[in-house]
């Protein structure tokens, strides 16, 4: 990847409709060579997908929730995945250092939602509690 490529990248996370010869014109090559070099960035997996991001109050998705969950004794990341992905309202979630075993992203519809969610989270097996924060606004978001 060279500085290039960067630069064709930076344009493409802000708008990944931009058309090759838009991108050729700000980097100074020509529609061809933009699209020559973006394929071979989809194929060498620098470039993983195209997305469109909606925003999920238009959804009904408007109540939002970072969760710290806490297991008991050692719990394999796979097997996480498998309890949350289960859960609907979960649009994220890793392992993460610290007391807490992972952190979870969720969004529902509203509180009574995100209780019932929530609570199909702590009933799994193996997780001791859970630590919920509600998000009230956005401060800074790069995107989802």
């Amino acid at each position: 990847m060279d500085s290039i490529d960067v630069r064709i990248l930076d344009l493409l996370r802000r708008n990944s409709r931009s058309a090759y010869g838009d991108i050729g014109a700000v980097v100074g090559l020509s529609a061809s060579a933009i699209k020559r070099r973006v394929d071979r960035l989809v194929a060498s997996g620098v470039i993983r997908a195209f997305t469109v991001q909606i925003d999920p109050a238009t959804e009904g998705l408007s109540t939002e929730a970072w969760v710290e969950l806490f297991c008991r004794g050692t719990v394999s990341p796979s097997e996480l995945r498998r309890i949350l992905s289960g859960v609907p309202e979960v649009v994220y979630a890793g392992t993460v250092t610290g007391s807490a075993d992972a952190i979870v992203h969720m969004r529902s519809r509203d509180i009574p939602s995100l209780e019932l969610a929530l609570e199909r989270v702590r009933v799994a097996p193996n997780v001791d509690h859970t630590r919920s924060a509600i998000v009230l606004s956005r401060l800074v978001s790069s995107g989802g």
